[in-house]
C-alpha cells in the first residue's frame, strides 16, 4: 500500500513532519509527498488523477490539502472541511472546497463525498478510545490541520472505527475548468481537457488563448521548435489530458502561460 500527501505546505521541515506523521501512523508503507502551488486546488486536483493512474488501481491513501485562511476561506471557521472518497482500492480524503474534488467528478470516479465536521469526530473517537480528551482542542484549533488530523482520520477509518459524516454531492462543488493545472520541468503545460472537449484531431488547429496551435498525437510529431497540442501521458485510464508543447523548448516560457491560464 502507498500513501501520497497533496499539500500545498510544502517547505522542507513542514514536508518532513507530514511525511513522518504518515509513515508512524501507516508503517511499511511508502510515503511520497506533492508540493502544489499558487493554484493549489487545480494542481491537487491534478495530482489526484495522477497518483490513481500511477497506482494502477492498487490499495492507497491520499491526502490532499488545499486549505487557506484568507479572502474567501473565511466563511470557513478554521479552514475548509475534510472529507473521503472511496475509489475501487483507494480512499481519498481531501479538502472540500476549490477545484480539488473536479477532475473526480470530470473521470465519474464517485458522485458524492463524506463531510466531516472536525469537533464532532474528535468526540466520537474520543468517546472510542482513540484520542485522548487533551487533544481535543489544540486538534481543533490547530492552523495545521493536514498535520494533526487527516492522518489521523485515514488512520481511524483504516481500524475500522464509525466516523461521523454528512453526505454531499460533488455537484455541490466545482466543476473542472479547462485550464492549465501543471507545468513541467521542460515546460510542457498539462491540463485539465481531454481530446474531445477542443476537438483535438491531428492536422488540424484548435483556437487558444495564445493564438491557434496545430494538434499531434504525440510529442515525436511536433516539428522541432513548433508549437503544438498533443495528447499527453498524464490522465486515467483512456482518457489522457491534452499538453500545449514546443518542441526541445519550454511552451511556458514561449506562451507565457502559467498554472491556473484557462485554454479559451
Amino acid at each position: 500500500m502507498y500513501v501520497t500527501v497533496i499539500n500545498d505546505c510544502h517547505d522542507p521541515l513542514t514536508r518532513n513532519r507530514q511525511v513522518v506523521r504518515a509513515s508512524t501512523l501507516f508503517p511499511a508503507t511508502n510515503v511520497s509527498f506533492v508540493a502544489v502551488g499558487n493554484f493549489a486546488d487545480l494542481e491537487a486536483s491534478g495530482a489526484i488523477i495522477e497518483t490513481l493512474d500511477a497506482a494502477m488501481d492498487e490499495p492507497g491513501i491520499i491526502l490532499a490539502n488545499v486549505a487557506p485562511r484568507h479572502g474567501k476561506a473565511k466563511k470557513w471557521p478554521n479552514g475548509t472541511p475534510f472529507g473521503h472518497i472511496k475509489y475501487r482500492h483507494t480512499d481519498i480524503f481531501a479538502t472540500v472546497d476549490g477545484a480539488t474534488l473536479s477532475l473526480i467528478r470530470k473521470y465519474g470516479l464517485a458522485d458524492s463525498i463524506e463531510v466531516y465536521d472536525i469537533p464532532t469526530v474528535l468526540d466520537a473517537m474520543i468517546k472510542g478510545g482513540k484520542l485522548a480528551e487533551h487533544l481535543r482542542e489544540p486538534i481543533t484549533d490547530t492552523q495545521f490541520r493536514s498535520f494533526e488530523f487527516l492522518p489521523r482520520v485515514a488512520k481511524w477509518y483504516f481500524q475500522g472505527m464509525d466516523i461521523p459524516s454528512e453526505t454531499h454531492a460533488l455537484a455541490d462543488f466545482l466543476d473542472a475548468p479547462l485550464a492549465v493545472y501543471s507545468i513541467d520541468n521542460f515546460g510542457n503545460c498539462k491540463t485539465t481537457a481531454w481530446a474531445e472537449d477542443v476537438e483535438h484531431k491531428a492536422g488540424q488547429k484548435i483556437k487558444t488563448a495564445w493564438g491557434e496551435i496545430m494538434c499531434y498525437n504525440r510529442l515525436k510529431d511536433v516539428p522541432n521548435s513548433e508549437e503544438g497540442i498533443i495528447v499527453g501521458s498524464s490522465g486515467y485510464r483512456d482518457h489522457r489530458f491534452i499538453e500545449i508543447v514546443v518542441q526541445g523548448k519550454s511552451a511556458a516560457e514561449h506562451f507565457g502561460i502559467k498554472v491556473g491560464d484557462k485554454i479559451n
